[in-house]
């Protein structure tokens, strides 16, 4: 995500970072470098400007200037910046109490991913205690009623749809009435969209919005667009209104432009964003964090929440246990291995450890090595993985036919593991954190 802002930033401002004194050539120099990352990012050219002006005026004034520590100081500056272009704080959806139904219309063109955000943002609702109820409102798409009802159906939520119909504010009403028989709290409408903006459509929205009255209006835009999500949200905003902006295919975009321009142009908030295919990569939108990313300062706090979700403390504890004794067995590596899949993709792991964003690319990864450990543990029997020592030339010659791999890589992983165990071990009581230490690279010996 931002890899080519990510090390231009980076750059920029590991010149100055460590410097006992600076001067105002050293400053114009770092914001040149900072200017010319953000327009090759596709930054709106207005954003751009104040950016550089507004740091240039607070960098070059004595705090800075005078300071012990003005590097530091010039950083802090520029990471401050940064999160107040990006929108400051964390905004929330403003939904009411559980007791009276909240609506929210999702808008957008066809493509935006528009459907799948409704889906996602059902699970994520569901997954916080709320009732979502689907509402399939996109009635000139071929197939819309469809897709929402099989990522309905994949996310475990209920979706109300009328096949054939023409009024979408009919359909709307019809859904209200079901969700108050059925206790819903919480209506999630999927509108129709377009190629491309044009009156009829902006005619439809405003007669649903009429009817809806919702809470939240929420533009999904494509982050791969950059400039052009933006102007889409200004028209959106212009004609409709709108109460916030979901971006999709955030882990995709290595430039970043949208992100980094949508709050000053359309003085919206960006509230989530959508980080890959699965139902659950969608997520609130941190500006501060996004702000540390580009600096190349990482993102700790998102990477330990999504450990969190994918590792049970009490199966930690008894890890750690296991690690102390040295009873870490094959099951156990299998069933790590599993968990940080869940996580997402490795790369986007190593984007949110300080330092690592940009340094290492998707083809410096050997995932195929990870592949072919899964494939080697798989193939072995539950007998085998609770005791490696079983494991003869036979047994090596059959798990390696099965996971399509050689004796001599089963070899090479059971020698690895046993070096693993024995680092484990030391590793284990030296830190008491299981949490902590499942999420370390020392699960991937070399």
């Amino acid at each position: 995500m931002f890899d080519k802002l990510t090390q231009k930033v980076s750059d920029a401002l590991r010149f100055v970072a460590g410097k006992s004194t600076i001067t105002e050539k050293n400053i114009d120099d770092a914001v040149d470098a900072i200017k010319m990352a953000l327009l090759e990012a596709d930054v709106n050219l207005r954003v751009v400007r104040r950016f550089v002006n507004s740091t240039i005026e607070e960098a070059k004034g004595e705090k800075v200037l005078r300071s012990v520590d003005p590097g530091q100081q010039f950083v802090k500056i520029v990471h401050d910046k940064m999160v107040s272009f990006l929108g400051d704080t964390k905004q929330d959806l403003q939904l009411k109490g559980p007791d009276t139904i909240s609506v929210i219309l999702m808008l957008g063109l066809q493509g935006s991913g528009k459907t799948t955000s409704s889906a996602k943002l059902a699970l994520r609702l569901k997954n916080e205690g709320r009732k979502p109820l689907l509402v399939a409102c996109d009635l000139v798409r071929p197939a819309a009623m469809e897709q929402l009802a099989v990522l309905a159906d994949q996310v475990g939520v209920p979706i109300y749809r009328e096949e054939g119909a023409k009024d979408s504010a009919k359909v709307y009403r019809a859904a209200l009435d079901w969700a108050r028989l059925n206790m819903i709290d919480t209506i999630i409408v999927d509108t129709t969209g377009r190629l491309q903006i044009d009156e009829e459509m902006m005619a439809e929205l405003s007669r649903l919005k009429e009817a809806c009255k919702p809470d939240e209006l929420l533009l999904v835009a494509d982050s791969m667009t950059g400039q052009s999500a933006v102007d889409i949200a200004k028209t959106f905003d212009e004609k409709i209104g709108l109460s916030g902006v979901v971006l999709t295919k955030f882990d995709s975009d290595t430039r970043g432009g949208a992100a980094l321009s949508l709050k000053t142009v359309t003085g919206k908030a960006l509230k989530f964003v959508g980080t890959g295919e699965k139902p659950e990569d969608f997520e609130p939108f941190h500006p501060d964090r996004i702000a540390g990313r580009i600096l190349g300062m990482g993102d700790v706090v998102s990477l330990v929440e999504k450990a969190q979700t994918v590792i049970d403390q009490k199966e930690a504890l008894e890890l750690q246990k296991k690690m102390e004794k040295e009873n870490f067995t094959l099951e156990d590596w299998l069933a790590q291995l599993r968990s940080v899949k869940k996580m997402g993709s490795l790369q986007s792991m190593l984007d949110m450890i300080p330092g690592m964003a940009g340094q290492i690319s998707e083809e410096d990864i050997n995932k195929e090595d990870l592949k072919s450990q899964e494939a080697i543990l798989s193939s072995m029997t539950r007998k085998e993985r609770a005791n490696h020592l079983i494991i003869g030339p036979s047994r090596r010659t059959r798990i390696a036919r099965g996971s399509g791999t050689s004796v001599a890589e089963v070899a090479r992983l059971i020698k690895k593991f046993e070096k693993m165990r024995v680092m484990m071990k030391k590793m284990a009581k030296m830190n008491k954190n299981p949490a902590r230490f499942m999420n370390s690279g020392r699960l991937f010996p070399s």
